[in-house]
Formats: structure tokens, sequence, C-alpha cells
């Protein structure tokens, strides 16, 4: 039986599992969920520091994609999702999967916003360096001259970072890093 994704009826008896998106995750939601929220994590910054050889890109050619890098003022906002108890296993199954090139499962402490509460332990996806696509830090001209010219399995990796950028942008969040690689990339592609 498929399930289609997506808003289901919350239980109040049922607290769930938050889970934290903060790239494609947050336009890109492809597991059902109680609730979705604006979110944001204190300590961390996104940055492009990630190889995709999965989806973004290939082996030999990866694009560019984001992960958390802590920040002692840092703030990261995305969005996070309520999944219900009984298919949080299933849910974060599945998304060991999708970020399974280089992302480990993390427990952090969210503050989700409308209305205002903190998630002690919500899940997030970190790759951090040393597993084996992290390629770490790099100017922005090179990082958006990469992703113009990186595509794999999910599509182009200008699309990514484009649809990051809006995603960003229709939540009223602000990213320096993810609007300096959206601009470099306009003028290296005009017309995206």
């Amino acid at each position: 039986m498929t399930r289609d994704p997506g808003r289901v009826r919350p239980s109040r008896s049922e607290p769930g599992v938050w889970i934290f998106g903060y790239g494609s995750l947050i336009w890109r939601c492809d597991f059902a969920y109680l609730e979705r929220r604006p979110a944001r994590l204190r300590g961390f910054v996104r940055r492009f520091w990630q190889g995709s050889t999965d989806h973004r890109g290939v082996p030999g050619a990866p694009g560019r994609v984001v992960t958390l890098v802590p920040e002692p003022h840092g703030v990261c906002e995305g969005v996070a999702y309520r999944v219900a108890a009984r298919s949080a296993h299933e849910v974060l199954a599945q998304l060991d999967r999708r970020e399974r090139g280089g992302y480990v499962r993390r427990e952090v402490p969210l503050e989700l916003a409308k209305p205002r509460a903190i998630a002690p332990r919500a899940v997030v996806f970190v790759a951090e360096p040393g597993n084996p696509n992290h390629l770490g830090p790099a100017s922005l001209d090179a990082i958006a001259e990469q992703v113009a010219r990186s595509a794999g399995p999910s599509g182009p990796n200008r699309e990514y970072v484009l649809r990051l950028a809006q995603a960003l942008a229709a939540l009223g969040a602000r990213d320096p890093e993810v609007t300096a690689v959206a601009e470099r990339l306009a003028r290296i592609l005009p017309g995206v």
C-alpha cells in the first residue's frame, strides 16, 4: 500500500518525532507528517561543503550541497516536521537511504516557530568532516562554478541551490551564503 506523503491528521495523544530540514528537505518532503513548522537551530550555519555523488552530481564530478557547520553564534533556519511515533522508524530509515552520501543522524534541541516552542530532541542529518564526500570550504565563486557544471540523478545542482534560495525566501529566512551562491549562479548562467 502506498501512502500519499504530506500532512496527515494529528493525534493529540501522540507526541511524535521532530525532524529538522535545512536543505532539500525544506521543499522536497516525501514522507507523511503530522505537523510542519518553521524552525531554527542555534550554534550552526548552513554551508555548501558536502559533495553529492548520488543526487546532484556523480562520482568524479560531485555537486555541492549543504551541511551544518558548528559556529558559536550561528543560526540556521529551516523547517521542522513532526512525524507520528508509530511511523518514525520507517521515516528515519527512508531518510537514512536518501542521505546515504555521507550524512549521519544527530539529535539537537530545536526552536520551533508559530507558536514558539522548544523541541528538546529533534533529528537532523549532518555531513561531518571526514566523510568520503566532504569537500570543505571554498570561495563562493568556486562553489557557484562547481554547482553550475554539476548534475546527477536528482537533476542539475543549480536547481538545488535555486530551490533552496526560493524556499528560504518563502519562509522569510535569510541565509547570506545561499543568497550569494544563487546570485553568482545567475551571473554564470543567465536566465536561471
